[in-house]
């Protein structure tokens, strides 16, 4: 028998935005995000964007006259919202750099199991590159 579960994954993720036009470009050039639409709704326009990957999420922006930027607060400190995967980590930090890109310290824990680093995106949300030895493998979208 197989057991019925009420929820399957995270869906979606929902990040603000006060320009959806400068963010979709500014995810697209710098996160390998793709625009998969772009649409009204309640007043301003939300744009969907995926990642090359068959499993990974949607990350949907929402255009917003509201300033608040998404950030966790963990001890007092900042802490991101979300981590994003990447294979080959060190790449990504050089690359985002390179670009002018202000990132954080790149981390590394336990007996290298395990990076990390924080950067805001253009409109000021605070997300992680993250690289793990227990990172799920994935396939690759044909035609992405």
């Amino acid at each position: 028998m197989t057991e019925q579960y009420h929820f399957s994954r995270i869906g979606y993720v929902y990040v603000p935005t006060s320009n959806i036009d400068e963010s979709i470009q500014w995810y697209t050039e710098h996160l390998s995000f793709k625009l998969i639409n772009k649409f009204k709704e309640f007043g301003s326009f939300q744009a969907v964007l995926h990642h090359p990957t068959k499993h990974s999420i949607a990350l949907l922006l929402i255009e917003t006259d509201d300033s608040d930027r998404l950030q966790i607060m963990r001890n007092g400190k900042p802490f991101p919202i979300m981590a994003i995967n990447c294979p080959n980590i060190d790449h990504t930090y050089q690359t985002l750099k390179d670009k002018g890109i202000d990132v954080g310290e790149l981390h590394t824990l336990g007996d290298n199991e395990a990076k990390y680093f924080h950067v805001r995106d253009n409109a000021g949300n605070l997300l992680e590159g993250a690289w793990s030895i227990w990172d799920p493998a994935d396939e690759f979208k044909e035609d992405f």
